[in-house]
């Protein structure tokens, strides 16, 4: 069964010691601090949490460290993309099992530097939504992959994958193209996750249904996130 990924998500840094080693104490402190503000979800290893950047070997370590640690208390979305196509679905028939055991879904970025047209963006998340044992929340930063996935893309991979892909986190900071796939995908069960932190309010009022946040790392304060829940849900129904 598909488990719903909405609410606050943190997208968690990956802290290293000044030797360029996984900080294992403050990684403690840091899950500990989400679980106290009670986060809705938490995001391992995405972009924030600079899996680019990390060997297979340390990103193994984070993984289990995190899953052991949080120990089912809130679900788990594990950053998997890439820009090579074969390489990403190679990696999630690796993990497929861990996917299955510790994971609720997988956070996939569009493909960085290569600046595929959108039917390239199609195929891309489509041969990664046949590929995954979990389902799949599609991620859209144009102002770091170089390329933009527009709205009837995400619709048409919501579409043709209505059990597999369940959500996107959009940080294109185009509230247009958001409200665009909000409005086409209301009344399904397709997520719209605001990606920056700034555009959580407008977005919340248009119908969002949660934010992958960053700037939780450091301020995780649920009480605030219920508040701003409320009251964009408020103004949602005056308006109508």
């Amino acid at each position: 069964m598909k488990q719903i990924i909405q609410g606050l998500g943190t997208a968690l840094v990956t802290p290293f010691t000044e030797t360029g080693k996984v900080d294992e104490a403050a990684l403690r402190r840091l899950l500990d601090r989400q679980i106290a503000a009670k986060v809705d979800f938490l995001v391992v290893l995405g972009t924030t949490g600079e899996a680019a950047t990390m060997t297979p070997r340390e990103q193994q370590y984070v993984r289990q460290f995190i899953v052991k640690h949080i120990a089912g208390r809130v679900p788990l979305v594990l950053g998997v993309g890439g820009n090579c196509t074969q390489e990403v679905v190679e990696r999630l028939g690796l993990l497929r099992e861990e996917l299955k055991r510790d994971y609720a879904a997988i956070l996939s970025v569009c493909p960085y530097y290569n600046k595929p047209q959108q039917e390239g963006l199609y195929r891309h998340f489509a041969a990664i939504a046949e590929a995954s044992p979990i389902p799949v929340i599609l991620y859209n930063v144009p102002g770091r992959t170089g390329v933009n996935m527009l709205p009837e893309t995400v619709l048409r991979l919501a579409a043709a994958y209505p059990h597999q892909i369940i959500g996107v986190k959009e940080a294109s900071g185009n509230i247009e193209q958001i409200r665009t796939i909000l409005r086409e995908a209301r009344g399904s069960e397709f997520v719209v996750l605001s990606g920056d932190d700034g555009l959580t309010a407008p977005l919340m009022l248009d119908g969002a249904h949660g934010l992958i946040s960053v700037l939780s790392n450091a301020l995780c304060k649920y009480k605030a996130w219920q508040q701003i829940t409320c009251v964009c849900r408020w103004f949602r129904q005056a308006r109508h």
